[in-house]
Formats: C-alpha cells, structure tokens, sequence
C-alpha cells in the first residue's frame, strides 16, 4: 500500500499524471469517433501538456521552496533534476513530432497556446489596471475545459480534416460537448479545495461564488446531467456503458473521499487520475466485454 501511494504523488508532483490524462483523453477521442489513432497527436499532446506545467512550475518557483506550507512544491524542487529531464524529454518529443504530423496541426497548436496565455494575460481593461480573463468571475474552470477540448477532441479532427479523412460532425461536436461538461465536473473540485487560495488572489472562482455548499451539490447535478447526455449521445452501446461506468466511479470518489474532508489536499487529484480511467474502461469493455 505504502508503494502505491508513493507511486501516485510521484505522478502527481512530477505532472506525469496530468500528461496521461491529457494524452488519454485524445486517444479517446480517436475511438469514440471510430477513427485510426494517430500516436504523433497523441504523443504531442501529452508531451506538451507535460512540458507546459512543467513550465509554470519553474517560473513559479519561490525563493525557498523548502519552507513552502504545499508538499507538492517542497517535493518539486527537492526532486528538481527530475522535473528539468522531465521537461527536455516532453520538449524533444513534441518537437519531432512537429515534423510528423500537417501543418494546419501545427498552427492548431498555435491556436491553443494563445488561448490558453490569454487567460493571464492583460488584455482586459479594469477600474484602474489592466488584467486577464482570470479577472472575468468563473471564467477559470471554463477557460481550463476550453483548452482540454480544444487539444483532445478538436486537435484530432483537424488532423483527420488535413489529411482528408471524414468524420461525422453530428458525432464530433456532441463529444465537444459532452466533453466540456466532464471537464468541468473533474476540474470544479479543484476550485472548491482551493477557495481560500483564490480569494486571497482575488479570483472570483464559481465556488467562491456559489459557497462550498453549492459547488458540491453543482458536482453532482453536472454529473447526473453528463449521465443523461451520455444516454443520448450518438455512440455505441459498449462505449456509453464504459462512460457510465466511469461516472458512477466518479461519484463515488467525490461523495466518499473528496467531499468527506479538506484535510488531504490531495484527493481532488483522484479526479486526474478518473480522465485516464475513463479511457482504461472504454478501451476494456470495447475489446473484452
């Protein structure tokens, strides 16, 4: 036991989680539209995601992070040789396969990282200061599911779209959708653990406009709504039976150890490891079940 959770804060701290995530839900993408997986999309967006973060936490670092109250950051920069190979490793694969994949991916790329610096960058006019989106109350949790679904559902298309191979719109921008919506749902707790963080930074986040309270009961209700649309959704039984399943998984994580206390910081990460969850399960159940 004492192995297994070693082996998660190392996922988590090292970012290696969330660029399986990332990389999983692309994957999925590509099964759910019953297309052939491009592994150079898939690469690249997990190695990008695994550089980026990687990114924020080096320019991030403080003047002593040893003395940081998060075990995250004194564990980051204990360990730093491990995130600097980290992020050369993530930066050489998504420059070779920069030279794999169309060039209207390439400039997709493009796209994304603009999207995504927007969100700190002051492009805003304020009372007496220019800001980010991030000023924009709410804007953070829905800024985050934009990005994830630009990279994991739209990234792929326009691979597929360069390279002439069709895709039914109907099914592509129904999984947009749907997508968007577990997003939130995996990323809101996230917001609840962190109000008192953000209102010191002065982010007008929806659980520090809703109350913790309500956030919680907004989890649920954005989970039995992804639930219904799923039920809906133009797929194939075997995958919505694997989406279902996740959902249910989820719940339980939210209502047993998440929501159950504030003491561990890092339960809410469970949710990262549900994004690559759901694809496990999809993936089993299509081919064994």
């Amino acid at each position: 036991m004492d192995v297994l959770k070693k082996m998660y804060y190392f996922l988590i701290f090292s970012n290696i989680l969330i660029a399986l995530a990332a990389a999983s839900q692309c994957v999925l993408t590509y099964i759910i539209l019953d297309q052939e997986i491009n592994g150079y999309i898939a690469l690249i967006e997990g190695a990008a995601t695994l550089a980026l973060y990687n990114f924020s936490l080096i320019l991030s670092k403080p003047q002593y992070p040893e003395q940081s109250i998060y075990a995250r950051t004194r564990w980051v920069f204990k360990y730093e040789s491990i995130l600097w190979i980290n992020t050369f490793i993530a930066t050489g694969i998504c420059l070779w396969c920069l030279f794999h994949i169309h060039v209207y991916s390439i400039f997709f790329l493009g796209v994304i990282g603009l999207v995504s610096v927007l969100y700190s960058l002051p492009i805003i006019p304020l009372k007496d200061r220019w800001g980010g989106l991030r000023q924009i109350p709410a804007m953070k949790i829905f800024h985050i599911a934009l990005v994830w679904v630009l990279s994991s559902v739209f990234l792929p298309y326009i691979e597929l779209y360069s390279n002439a191979i069709p895709v039914n719109l109907h099914l592509l921008y129904y999984l947009a959708g749907l997508k968007f919506v577990f997003l939130i749902i995996c990323t809101l707790p996230f917001d609840i653990r962190d109000i008192k963080q953000d209102s010191y930074y002065h982010l007008r986040t929806l659980p520090n406009m809703l109350g913790e309270g309500r956030a919680k009961s907004l989890c649920y209700i954005l989970l039995c709504i992804h639930s219904l649309l799923i039920l809906c959704a133009p797929y194939l039984l075997i995958i919505k039976i694997g989406l279902l399943f996740t959902n249910t998984i989820i719940y339980l994580i939210l209502r047993f150890i998440v929501f159950r206390t504030n003491e561990h910081y890092h339960y809410a990460y469970l949710l990262d490891v549900s994004l690559v969850l759901q694809f496990l399960i999809v993936v089993f159940i299509k081919n064994f079940v």
